[in-house]
């Protein structure tokens, strides 16, 4: 099972701070997650940046067997 942690932006989109998700993919772990504002967070998902278990990818293929952590990292002003 891995976490999913959402920040700022991709927080109010999904209207929680994280969730769990046992899906084999990033895609399909951020696929499932039910949104508070679905049209957003389908947005959010093209810029945001993933940490996988602390390694930066913006790859939504990327496996999440074994994983135990992701957080969900949208564009911040100034960086």
């Amino acid at each position: 099972m891995t976490t999913i942690r959402f920040f700022a932006a991709a927080r109010a989109a999904v209207g929680t701070d994280e969730t769990t998700s046992d899906a084999p993919t990033l895609a399909e772990a951020l696929g499932s997650v039910s949104a508070v504002d679905a049209e957003r967070w389908a947005a959010l998902q093209e810029r945001c940046s993933y940490l996988v278990d602390g390694v930066t990818t913006r790859d939504r293929a990327t496996s999440l067997a074994g994983v135990g952590l992701v957080d969900v990292m949208p564009p911040f002003a100034g960086g």
